[in-house]
C-alpha cells in the first residue's frame, strides 16, 4: 500500500474498524473513507453502489458487521443473517464494480465447525456442523469468505479474508443483553465490585477455553497482511493461547478488584467447548501478537471507565 491511497474501513467506528483507523493513521495513512450508518448503510445496495462509483477506493477494509454475543445470535438469527449478507454482498460486488487494487474481508472463528480439531488450522472450514447458537452469523461469513474467493478465481481479483479469535478492547460492545463474554464479564465485575455484591454469576459452567486478543493486535495484523499477503485462502489471526471462562472470569475479578465469590450458571449454554486458532500460517508470514491478557484486559477497564462510564454519567 502506499500512504496516498485512498482506504474506506467499512465500520470505522466498530471494535475492529476504529482500531484499523487508529493503527492506519498511526502509519500516516491519511486518505481515509470513513461514513457511518446515518451517512451510508451499507445493508442498501444502492447508496453502496454510488458510493463506491464516486469515491472509487483504492483499499477497502470491510469490517462492518452485526456481532453480538451468544444471546443475541440465538435470538436474532434473521438479522445476523440478512444484515451481514446485505453488508457483505454490497460491498464486495461495488469494490468490483469500481476497480478497488485490494479487499480484506474480516471474518470469525465462528467459521469453523463446532467440533474442529483443536487448534483449529484454516482447512477445518466446511468439514463439520457449526455450533448452533450462532450459525446464522458464520453462514453470513462463510457466504463472504466464498464471494471473496470466486472473485479472485474468476476475475482475478485480490480480495482476502482474515479469520480473527475472540477481540476485544477501546469500543467494545458492553451491552449484557448483546455483549462477548469478555467485556460482559468486565462490566458484571464492575457492577459488583461498585455495588458491594458477594458474588458475580457467570453464564455457563466455565469450563470452555477461549482464544482472546487485543483488537489494537488485531488492527496491526490486518495492516500486515494488507501489505504482504495477496491470496484468497483465509487465514487465521490468533494469539496461538486459550484460557477457560473460569480463568477468564478470575482474572478479570483479580484486575478490577472485585474480591466476592464467582458462581456459575450451568442452564445457560456455553456454546463451542473450546476454540483456539492454528496461527502457524500467519507467524510464518512473519506477525505476532504483543499484547498480554492482563495487560489488554486492564487498558480495557480503564477505557471502559473513562467513556462507557463518563458517557452513562448525568449531566450536572
Amino acid at each position: 500500500m502506499e500512504k496516498s491511497d485512498k482506504i474506506f474501513v467499512a465500520g470505522h467506528r466498530g471494535l475492529v474498524g476504529s482500531a484499523i483507523v487508529r493503527r492506519l493513521e498511526g502509519e500516516g495513512f491519511t486518505n481515509l473513507l470513513k461514513r457511518d450508518r446515518a451517512e451510508l448503510d451499507l445493508t442498501q445496495e444502492r447508496p453502496v453502489a454510488e458510493f463506491f462509483a464516486m469515491e472509487r477506493p483504492d483499499v477497502v477494509v470491510l469490517a462492518a458487521a452485526k456481532v453480538g454475543g451468544i444471546k443475541a445470535n440465538n435470538d436474532f438469527p434473521v438479522e445476523f443473517l440478512l444484515d451481514n449478507l446485505q453488508v457483505q454482498n454490497n460491498v464486495i460486488t461495488s469494490a468490483h464494480a469500481t476497480g478497488v487494487r485490494k479487499l480484506l474481508f474480516l471474518g470469525s472463528s465462528c467459521i469453523y465447525p463446532k467440533h474442529a480439531p483443536q487448534p483449529i488450522p484454516e482447512e477445518a472450514l466446511l468439514t463439520g456442523p457449526l455450533e448452533p447458537t450462532n450459525d446464522a452469523y458464520a453462514i453470513a461469513k462463510i457466504a463472504g469468505i466464498k464471494l471473496c474467493q470466486a472473485y479472485a478465481s474468476e476475475y482475478g481479483e485480490t480480495y482476502i479474508s482474515a479469520m480473527p479469535t475472540n477481540l476485544y478492547g477501546p469500543n467494545d460492545n458492553f451491552d449484557l443483553l448483546s455483549s462477548h463474554v469478555l467485556p460482559a464479564l468486565l462490566r458484571k465485575a464492575h457492577e459488583a465490585k461498585i455495588s458491594g455484591a458477594s458474588e458475580l454469576m457467570v453464564w455457563g459452567s466455565g469450563d470452555p477455553r477461549r482464544e482472546f486478543l487485543h483488537v489494537d493486535d488485531m488492527a496491526d495484523a490486518c495492516v500486515f497482511l494488507l501489505k504482504n499477503y495477496d491470496s484468497p485462502e483465509i487465514v487465521n489471526v490468533g494469539c496461538g493461547e486459550d484460557i477457560s471462562i473460569r480463568q477468564l472470569a478470575e482474572l478479570i475479578c483479580d484486575v478490577i478488584g472485585f474480591e466476592g465469590e464467582l458462581t456459575f450458571d450451568a442452564t445457560k449454554p456455553d456454546g463451542t467447548p473450546r476454540k483456539l486458532l492454528d496461527v502457524r500460517k500467519l507467524n510464518g508470514l512473519g506477525w505476532r501478537p504483543k499484547i498480554a491478557l492482563r495487560e489488554g484486559i486492564a487498558s480495557t477497564y480503564q477505557w471502559f471507565l473513562e467513556h462507557e462510564l463518563e458517557a452513562a454519567a448525568p449531566a450536572r
